[in-house]
């Protein structure tokens, strides 16, 4: 298993921003509804922008909703990468009683960087206002660039470009990137940083895209990570959740056995903890 994924990948990690402008109210949406096969959640389809990549699929449970988790998914921020990689856990979260609303957004290559990878997330949470869902419980899970993104998202309403946007109510980061200075300094994902964000030294890191700079945060965090991860270390989970806890934050490490992809398998231990985490937020 191991190696197919990190065949999928090329030897990087997984990975995953309002609208074009700032602060304005997103686009109306369009939907497509899919009822899927026999025992399978209903899927809609929607766009929130005129990109190829401004969509997402909102996979609903059966009954009324315990609550929408956003699924923010990996890949470096590179454009090689797409919403399919979040759609099982998707999927097994719908099956659970969730909304959960599996997000692209454009990435490195194809349109993305910053600020535009950063608009399309704050705009497709922001899209959720287009439905008829009760957001009082809205959670960010995102794996690797994903869970940086999603903790990101957590902080982007205290910047003008952003502010006003959907809140929310907590954050599970799988394996993220959440020190981008430090991902800078030491190469993680080789150039995916400085790709991103178009800098070459980590003392260019902006402090609005970078979790690590934004603490501490009013929502709870989690950081599910693996011991054994040699593509994001597991010590951007660990200096982020000490970091966070002395500033005042709520942060709690889930270190679990196995290496980046453990993570994301919906039928492995380390998500059975995570769906643990999200039962607490419910």
């Amino acid at each position: 298993m191991r190696a197919s994924r990190r065949g999928l990948l090329g030897g990087v990690g997984l990975g995953i921003g309002s609208l074009a402008g700032c602060g304005e109210d997103p686009p109306a949406t369009t939907t497509r509804r899919s009822e899927g096969v026999t025992g399978a959640p209903a899927k809609r389809r929607i766009e929130y922008g005129d990109d190829p990549a401004q969509l997402g699929e909102l996979h609903l449970p059966a009954g009324d909703p315990r609550g929408v988790v956003v699924v923010v998914h990996g890949g470096f921020w590179r454009a090689q990468y797409d919403l399919s990689l979040g759609t099982p856990l998707a999927v097994d979260l719908a099956r659970r009683g969730w909304a959960a609303w599996n997000i692209e957004y454009r990435r490195v290559g194809a349109g993305g960087g910053a600020p535009e990878t950063f608009d399309d997330v704050a705009a497709a949470i922001d899209a959720l206002r287009g439905t008829d869902l009760d957001l009082s419980t809205v959670v960010a899970v995102g794996h690797s660039a994903g869970g940086h993104l999603a903790a990101w998202a957590a902080s982007r309403t205290r910047d003008e470009r952003w502010a006003g946007g959907v809140e929310l109510t907590g954050v599970v980061s799988q394996a993220g990137v959440l020190d981008l200075r430090r991902a800078v300094r030491e190469g993680v994902g080789e150039t995916a940083v400085p790709d991103l964000l178009g800098v070459s030294a980590p003392a260019a890191v902006e402090a609005a895209y970078d979790p690590q700079q934004q603490l501490p945060l009013d929502v709870p965090l989690w950081c599910v990570h693996g011991r054994e991860d040699d593509i994001v270390p597991i010590n951007q989970s660990e200096e982020y959740v000490a970091a966070a806890t002395a500033a005042g934050a709520t942060a709690e490490l889930v270190a679990v056995e196995g290496d980046h992809f453990v993570v994301i398998d919906p039928a492995g231990e380390a998500w059975t903890r995570t769906v643990a985490i999200l039962d607490t937020l419910a």
